[in-house]
């Protein structure tokens, strides 16, 4: 109120400087009146009555002579420019509304990158290189060769290792032929045993019927010491084929154990055949699992070693993590949707979900920890990897490790004020 009165007073002052006609008579200068002097105020006067009169206030300084109204406000004077400001403020007012109760369905973070357990592709034999039929950057698929190795000298290794199975497999028939003969020689001796034990009834036979006959006296002595002679000789004989049956025997289980030492040889043969086969198929570099050779290093004609890095390689399965600051994890669980901006890509938009989130920030897993218990604390809020996997990566583009990535996860599934005024619309 005192801000329009001090307008109206200057507007006043203004058209009194315009008009000078219209200024009364009485505020004219009086330069030519001579009898206008100054009196000193009366020395019976009290105190209060030497001093000036108070300025008189604005609302009694508006002088009535100009003959105007005094002005409205803005408000009034222009009703239109306020009525649209009004509908400015409130439309802000209900956008902020919004906005605030849509972001607060959302976490995001700038602070997010593509990841993927890239490794090195390394032979496991040395050779010269014959053949890369790759290059930078191709993708491949699953089995698709790298680079070859001269395969001769593992051809040579493979064929003596075969050869080996094979000697040990024939010393192996050749024992099973000895076991063979063997037993016929045990069948043998065998009879020879029982032709000496019937040989050795005969003679006993005969050596008592000669021995009771001289008793009797119808028999010689002589006939007597002979057929005692023939049963002696007969159990000697007994004796010599069962002791030649043991012995074949035993050579049977002599031959059992070198066909045990031979069996051991082919496996060992064998063991041999399969490490050459083995080695033969190093000379092959082939990929593991579909993905892009990166950083390739390898030439045909170079020697290489075991362990001989040729190239990098970055498998398809790649996905997000995410470095999500400790207080946005409150409402973050598995299973929530993302969706994902790509620096490289802005055109992009990359649909996933919250796979894990790390029990631990990453200063926790680094390989030099915070150590808190020392020096000065001051509290910093940490980050939480969280791993983010794409529901439709894209294919016409390249993804890679370390590319960066804005990743906005949905933490409230409810639907905001906005998708539920979008959806009545």
């Amino acid at each position: 109120m005192f801000e329009g009165n001090v307008l109206e007073r200057d507007e006043l002052a203004l058209a009194e400087i315009e008009s000078p006609q219209s200024v009364p008579a009485s505020r004219e200068p009086s330069l030519n009146r001579p009898d206008v002097s100054a009196r000193a105020p009366s020395p019976h006067q009290s105190p209060a009555a030497r001093q000036p009169a108070p300025p008189a206030r604005p609302e009694q300084a508006q002088p009535q002579a100009s003959g105007k109204a005094p002005r409205k406000g803005l408000l009034h004077r222009r009703p239109a420019v306020s009525a649209i400001g009004a509908v400015l403020l409130a439309s802000a007012i209900a956008g902020g509304y919004l906005y605030i109760d849509y972001a607060r369905h959302f976490q995001s973070t700038d602070d997010a990158f593509i990841a993927a357990r890239q490794f090195t592709l390394a032979p496991k034999v040395s050779g010269y290189l014959t053949a890369v039929p790759v290059t930078d950057n191709e993708h491949v698929a699953a089995g698709q060769v790298i680079a070859r190795i001269d395969d001769r000298d593992y051809r040579i290794g493979l064929q003596q290792a075969q050869a080996q199975v094979s000697a040990a497999r024939a010393s192996i028939e050749n024992i099973d032929a000895q076991l063979g003969v063997q037993q016929a020689q045990i069948a043998a001796n065998q009879a020879q045993v029982d032709q000496a034990q019937a040989a050795l009834v005969f003679a006993q036979q005969q050596a008592a019927r000669y021995q009771h006959l001289e008793q009797t006296g119808y028999g010689t002595v002589q006939n007597s010491e002979q057929y005692t002679s023939q049963l002696h000789q007969q159990q000697a004989a007994l004796l010599s084929a069962q002791a030649t049956l043991n012995l074949a025997q035993r050579q049977v289980e002599a031959l059992n154990a070198q066909r045990k030492s031979a069996a051991a040889s082919l496996a060992q043969a064998q063991a041999q055949r399969d490490q050459a086969r083995l080695n033969l198929s190093y000379t092959t570099v082939t990929a593991a699992q579909p993905g892009r050779v990166v950083n390739l290093g390898a030439a045909a004609g170079q020697f290489v070693q075991p362990g001989t890095s040729l190239t990098a390689f970055v498998p398809d399965e790649i996905w997000v993590t995410a470095n999500f600051k400790e207080i946005q994890l409150d409402r973050m669980r598995p299973g929530d949707a993302a969706t994902l901006k790509i620096d490289a890509y802005p055109g992009k938009t990359i649909h996933g979900h919250v796979d894990s989130v790390q029990p631990g920030s990453g200063t926790a897993f680094s390989l030099l920890p915070a150590q808190n218990a020392t020096g000065n604390y001051v509290k910093i809020v940490q980050r939480v990897p969280v791993k983010i996997v794409m529901d439709n990566p894209p294919d016409d583009v390249a993804l890679g490790p370390g590319m960066s990535v804005v990743p906005t996860v949905r933490v409230d599934a409810a639907p905001s004020l906005v998708e539920r005024l979008r959806g009545h619309l």
